[in-house]
C-alpha cells in the first residue's frame, strides 16, 4: 500500500519478478562462493545483467544482502508445509526441513557479520527470521510428535537453537561434521521404547 497516497502499491510484472528471483539466486550463490563483499559486477555477470540492473532493484549492498537473506527464509519456510504434504513420515520430513536449515546456516559466509553491523537495514532480520522459521519447525514437530515419531516436550525455538549452535564454525574445521551431529540429534527426538 502506498500510504502517501492511499493506494495500493503496483506489482511487480512476472518478468520483473523472474529477474529479481535470478539476481537474488545469483547474488545467493556469489555470497556463498566469496562472502557478502563479492563484487556487485561479479553478481551481474552471473545473473548475466548489467550492474546497473542489480542497481536499480537493490540500491544498496545492504538491500541486497537483506533481500538474499529474505528470499532464502522464505524458500526455507515454505518448504515445511511441502515436506509434510509430500507423503514421508513426519519425522522425514522434519529431519528433511532441518537438514534444508543447516544448508541455510551453513552457507551463511559473512552474512553473520553483516548482520551484526550496526546498519539500520540488518535490524529487523532476526526478527523476521525468526518469525518465518519457528512457526513451521512448530508445525513439523506437531505433527510429528501427534504421529508419535518424536517427543512431544521438544520446542521449535529449542530445537532451532541447538541446530544453530551446532552449525557455528562448520565451514572453518574440516575434522567439524555439523550435519552428522544434527542427524544424531534428530534422531534422538525419537521417543524412547519406555514412552
Amino acid at each position: 500500500m502506498d500510504s502517501a497516497a492511499g493506494k495500493a502499491a503496483p506489482r511487480k510484472r512476472a518478468d520483473a519478478r523472474r529477474n529479481e528471483q535470478t539476481l537474488l539466486d545469483a547474488a545467493a550463490a556469489a555470497f556463498l562462493a566469496s562472502g557478502v563483499d563479492v563484487p556487485v559486477r561479479d553478481i551481474a555477470a552471473q545473473a548475466g545483467v548489467g550492474v546497473g540492473t542489480i542497481y536499480r532493484h537493490f540500491p544498496t549492498r545492504a538491500d541486497l544482502v537483506v533481500a538474499v537473506y529474505r528470499h532464502q527464509v522464505e524458500a526455507c519456510a515454505e518448504a515445511g508445509p511441502a515436506l509434510l504434504a509430500s507423503g514421508g513420515s513426519p519425522h522425514a520430513a522434519l529431519a528433511r526441513w532441518i537438514d534444508l536449515f543447516v544448508d541455510f546456516l551453513v552457507t551463511k559466509h559473512g552474512l553473520a557479520e553483516a548482520l551484526q553491523s550496526d546498519d539500520a537495514a540488518f535490524q529487523s532480520l532476526h526478527a523476521y527470521f525468526l518469525n518465518r522459521l519457528v512457526p513451521v519447525c512448530a508445525r513439523l514437530l506437531e505433527t510429528a510428535a501427534a504421529a508419535g515419531e518424536v517427543r512431544p516436550e521438544v520446542h521449535a525455538y529449542e530445537l532451532m537453537r541447538g541446530v544453530g549452535n551446532l552449525c557455528i564454525g562448520a565451514g572453518r574445521d574440516p575434522r567439524y561434521d555439523a550435519r552428522r551431529l544434527v542427524g544424531l540429534l534428530i534422531e534422538g527426538l525419537r521417543p524412547t521404547r519406555e514412552e
